[in-house]
Parts: C-alpha cells; structure tokens; sequence
C-alpha cells in the first residue's frame, strides 16, 4: 500500500484497540482484573467440604460430588473460603425430581437450613416450581426459562454466579438467568456479605450431581 492508504487503515485500528481496552464489560478487561480459576473439588474426595447433617447424602462418584439424602449441607471449608467478588461455576446435573441448590456468602451451621446468604436453586422438573437458577426467595426462574436455555434432566448443564458488590448475575449454560442488585436497605441475613459455598441435599428422592467446581476472586470495587 502507498503511505496515504496505510494512514486511515491504521486510524481505524487504532480506535478498535482503545474501544477493547477501556470497555470494562468485556471479557478481556475481566481476565486480566480477576483472580487464577481455583479448584474447590479434585473429583476424589470431599476433602475441603464438611457436611453437617446427613452425612451419608454426601459422596464421590466417577468424577462427581453425588448428593442424595435427608436435608442436610456441604459446605466448603478449604483454606480462605471466605468469598466477597467472585466468579463461581460447576457443571451440574438432575433426575426428574432432583430439587438442590448452591448456597454462596453463607457461612457454617450445624443443623437447619442455612440462614445466610442466597440459593441458587437447582431444580428442572421437580414439584418446586422455583427452577435452576432463581435466587430462592428473591428472584423466580420458572419452567419457560429454564427450557428456552436448553435445560433439561440427566444432561450436564454450567451454572455459573457472578458477585460484584449488590450486583449478582445467575447463567445457565452461558445465559443470563438472573441479573439482580441488592437494594441498600435490604434487611435480614439473607444479603449478600461474604462467606463460603454449601451444596443442598433437600430429601430422600432427590439426587443431585456436581463436578469441575471452580472459582476465581473479582476486586474489590466492582
């Protein structure tokens, strides 16, 4: 190309770049901003989790934390498990009367269910009609919406939950479910804090499964 031609090929890239680099939305800017991916579970073993109640509803099977028993919660208790800013995923799955869910800023109980902290539900067809991905309690997915993003029994699915200061955004399989802001007055113990993670086994004829669990810390200020 002659210099002339060169000039507005360069200008136009130019502005590409410093769109890239100054949209804080995009996936880039989020990589570099976050902290590594860390493992919560190595496919073997409890390890780092601790359940309370029931604690035979709580196993290990080919690569997966199978859940299926009286209500009782697993809680992560690895070194620094007290989350604020966060990015958590796993791969789940359920059978048709599967009904779990994926505590976060909660924090260690002996019996009952969990009192801090929010649930994301996991549930695709059991009697609940509160489904995969509602904030309990707060925000409601229901049938419809679980099925537009491809959910469904004995299939894996990602739930992904994204805490950014009163913001929380729920997706399943990369589609935003829940997209939410904590008012500031909101009372109670059910907000958002910091704490750890608990999985939920909520009765003898539900069987939930959990595998490749994952978390990584967002800063603070997001």
């Amino acid at each position: 190309m002659k210099p002339s031609s060169i000039t507005p090929y360069l200008m136009a890239l130019a502005a590409v770049l410093v769109a890239v680099t100054t949209s804080p939305g995009l996936a880039l800017a989020d990589h570099h901003e976050a902290g590594p991916w860390i493992s919560l579970f190595d496919g073997k073993t409890l390890g780092d989790w601790k359940p309370n109640e029931s604690k035979d509803a709580f196993s290990v099977v080919d690569g997966a934390i199978v859940i299926n028993g009286p209500r009782g919660h697993l809680f992560y208790m690895g070194k620094d498990n007290d989350f604020k800013n966060f990015h958590f995923r796993a791969e789940v799955k359920t059978k048709p009367t599967s009904n779990s869910g994926i505590y976060f800023h909660t924090k260690w109980l002996d019996s009952g269910w969990p009192q801090f902290g929010y649930e994301s539900q996991v549930n695709v067809s059991q009697g609940d009609p509160v489904k995969s991905g509602s904030l309990y309690n707060t925000v409601k997915i229901f049938a419809d919406d679980i099925a537009k993003v491809g959910l469904s029994n004995n299939t894996w699915w990602v739930q992904e939950i994204i805490v950014r200061g009163k913001h929380v955004v729920v997706k399943l399989n990369g589609n935003v479910v829940v997209d939410y802001t904590e008012p500031d007055d909101k009372e109670g113990t059910v907000k958002l804090s910091s704490g750890t993670f608990a999985l939920q086994a909520h009765d003898p004829g539900s069987t939930a499964y959990f595998r490749n669990i994952e978390v990584r810390r967002l800063p603070d200020g997001e």
